[in-house]
């Protein structure tokens, strides 16, 4: 592996890292809209997978011989801009952005996981959220749709800020740290040209239909 190729591995885990640990973070914040105690116990139920998928991947970079916080903060500015940009106000919206961010980011990962040696390849695809966790969101916003059609346009455009917020922030990152940039095949000019951004959105679009929500 190239001495580029390694440091976009490590930014790429740096950045996994930190998405973990900031997923954590506002999950279980996001569990209190919960609307009785059996929902929030679930939504602190996907906040402990987080936590636990943080612990996983600050392990793989100390192994690498790489300071864990070093690593991470590079993505501190553009992880902490997209949750303060969306952070949710009603339970609807904490399931949202719990299916819609977990989605993009389960995609990306996903996507550039192929590339990868087979051990960060196989840490990756460990981290991706469980589908049954996706499965419970999906099913409580058709629910929640079923009751309230109405409410079908005011969530559809949540879930186009998030998914606009996301992109916006992952070609930020990928402007700022080239060798990331490359290894999603994108350029520190021209990040957001990958195909893997047009990937995201595909799959986004698929995962509104699914939930019933307008693309």
């Amino acid at each position: 592996m190239s001495d580029s190729s390694a440091e976009g591995v490590i930014d790429l885990l740096g950045m996994l890292a930190y998405g973990e640990l900031v997923a954590f973070d506002q999950m279980a914040a996001d569990a209190r809209l919960a609307p009785d105690l059996t929902r929030r116990g679930i939504l602190c139920e996907m906040a402990a997978v987080e936590i636990a998928n943080y612990r996983r991947v600050a392990d793989r970079l100390i192994e690498l011989g790489v300071d864990v916080e070093a690593a991470m903060v590079p993505f501190e500015p553009a992880l902490t801009a997209y949750h303060d940009e969306t952070e949710p106000v009603s339970w609807h919206e904490a399931l949202i952005k719990a299916y819609i961010g977990n989605g993009i980011s389960d995609d990306f990962f996903r996507e550039i996981a192929a590339w990868l040696e087979p051990a960060d390849r196989d840490l990756v695809l460990r981290v991706i959220h469980d589908s049954a966790y996706d499965d419970y969101a999906a099913e409580e916003i058709r629910a929640a749709i079923a009751a309230d059609p109405k409410i079908v346009n005011a969530l559809s455009m949540w879930a186009r800020r998030l998914v606009g917020e996301a992109l916006s922030q992952a070609v930020r990152v990928a402007t700022e740290r080239p060798a990331l940039a490359a290894l999603l095949g994108g350029s520190a000019e021209g990040g957001g040209d990958a195909p893997i951004w047009r990937n995201l959105t595909t799959a986004h679009s698929a995962r509104m239909t699914a939930v019933g929500l307008n693309n």
